[in-house]
């Protein structure tokens, strides 16, 4: 046979004269530890002047300068050291990386991240085990399960609750939603939607949050073919918590047009106000109309760590399911993400079974597989571990110190900026978001809005400080978000006259 042009024909012993001495010193295997440890060492270096650098949360550069810098990067050519590849990597990224760990970082919900993590990553990134099988993961499987189990505990589950560690909030948002629109079909409608697609009552389905719940739930329903009119927003208080009689209203509004209410979402944490709706009293509106009821804890879940907040979760314990970010308030490199349900029965709905990876026939009792649980990942990272590396070396005490210490904070905070004549807090917080606006006494007429707008670019490019910024009712505002508790009130003062001092330049160039 002619052999094709250009394929040299190999023998048994071809690799040997080919390969270079040191050719697979960039694979991780038992003889590569030096070349491991050289680049570990190098990337370490690289994160010490990272914090030593860092004395500001930001560097200020412009997008349109930081994208030149781009330019210049050719992918065929590699560098030629580790010493090489870490200086580009400064250039391009460490050295203007938002530094969440500074107190003038209060802007969005990043928190600082705890070093018993930190040290956990190197072993979830160098192992690289996959979680969906237990032939990938072993010991990490009971792992994943035993941290599942002990966030089902302190939500107040028992047993016989269940879950899966995931990306983040949105994803389990995204499954709290398909869950009840799925046992909704199954239990009343006698229609399986995983083998036969929404039923043509579908459009009907209708799921109740608050006018300021996550923006999720609107994607999710629209993700799951039930559109953004399934979402049935009800109206908050003056605390920007659900109103329990509202949402009765809007159930009776919703049942009078003929459509089918399936599920509740309530909020223990809202993005922008940090406040928990009424739990409990949302508990008992869900079970006298048989509602999935799905609470996104996704920040709140916080408060399970707290012995002297934890009475904000009250009512949790009624949920059908719920949403937990670690990576939020457990002080977790992201992504650290969990959805636990009170009915391990109810994750059957979700599950598929591929011969090559769980298939039907396999006993899962003797091996189990995570994957049964899993909507959308196959291949998923153990990020189980650094929340076992954080609780077995640090514990839930002292980690319900540092959030209590950030909710304290904050409410100080929220009673310095009610003392300011020129400032306008909208509302106290159960967790640590502050919304308010700069409202300066001025002989020159001026925009509220443009003006706090302005503020909030101007702090932005200096660097100094990050604060988040939202809308309320069409009026612009400026928000802080307290997650660090090394952040004080002497540090958030202190940025409040920073904003002063934006403000008067604003008005000055009026």
């Amino acid at each position: 046979m002619n052999q094709p042009i250009g394929v040299e024909t190999l023998s048994e012993d071809t690799p040997k004269k080919v390969v270079n001495k040191g050719f697979f010193d960039d694979l991780f295997h038992e003889d590569s530890e030096k070349a491991y440890q050289k680049a570990i060492q190098t990337a370490t270096e690289s994160i010490s002047g990272f914090l030593k650098q860092n004395k500001t949360p930001f560097s200020g550069i412009k997008p349109k300068d930081l994208l030149s810098v781009f330019d210049t990067i050719d992918f065929d050519t590699p560098l030629k050291d580790y010493k090489s590849l870490f200086d580009e990597v400064e250039k391009l990224y460490v050295n203007h990386a938002t530094a969440y760990h500074l107190p003038n970082y209060i802007a969005h919900l990043n928190c600082p991240v705890v070093i018993p993590a930190l040290a956990a990553e190197i072993l979830v990134s160098a192992i690289n085990s996959s979680q969906d099988t237990y032939d990938q993961s072993a010991g990490g499987t009971f792992m994943e399960r035993k941290l599942i189990d002990w966030t089902g505990g302190q939500i107040g589950f028992d047993h016989q609750c269940d879950g899966i560690f995931n990306a983040g909030g949105s994803q389990s948002n995204m499954m709290g939603l398909l869950l009840a629109r799925d046992y909704y079909a199954l239990e009343y409608l006698g229609h399986n939607i995983k083998l036969a697609g929404n039923p043509p009552e579908a459009h009907r389905f209708r799921v109740f949050v608050s006018d300021k719940s996550h923006f999720s739930n609107m994607k999710n329903a629209s993700l799951m073919g039930l559109g953004e009119q399934a979402i049935v927003k009800v109206k908050t208080d003056h605390q920007f918590r659900m109103i329990p009689k509202a949402l009765e209203q809007a159930i009776r509004d919703e049942l009078e047009s003929g459509n089918l209410p399936i599920a509740l979402v309530g909020t223990a944490g809202t993005t922008d106000f940090g406040n928990v709706d009424p739990l409990e009293e949302l508990a008992h509106v869900a079970e006298q109309h048989h509602l999935w009821y799905h609470i996104d804890a996704a920040w709140g879940c916080a408060l399970l760590l707290s012995d002297k907040y934890r009475y904000l979760l009250n009512g949790i314990e009624k949920a059908d399911s719920v949403t937990v970010d670690y990576h939020k308030a457990f002080f977790q490199p992201i992504s650290s993400s969990a959805f636990i349900v009170r009915n391990k029965y109810h994750l059957n709905i979700i599950k598929h079974h591929a011969d090559y990876l769980n298939p039907v026939e396999q006993d899962y009792d003797e091996l189990p597989a995570q994957i049964n649980k899993s909507i959308v990942q196959s291949t998923r990272r153990f990020d189980a571990l650094k929340l076992w590396c954080t609780l077995r070396l640090m514990g839930r005490e002292k980690l319900g110190k540092y959030i209590e210490i950030s909710i304290d904070t904050a409410k100080d905070t929220a009673s310095m900026l009610r003392q300011q004549e020129d400032f306008e807090l909208l509302s106290g917080s159960d967790l640590g978001a502050l919304v308010f606006r700069h409202l300066p006494d001025s002989t020159k007429d001026y925009n509220a809005c443009e003006m706090n707008l302005f503020i909030k670019k101007n702090m932005f490019f200096s660097g100094a400080v990050l604060v988040a910024s939202t809308k309320v009712n069409g009026r612009f505002y400026l928000k802080f978000t307290m997650l660090n508790p090394r952040t004080t009130l002497k540090d958030t003062q202190n940025i409040v006259n920073i904003i002063r001092n934006h403000g008067q330049a604003y008005l000055q160039s009026l």
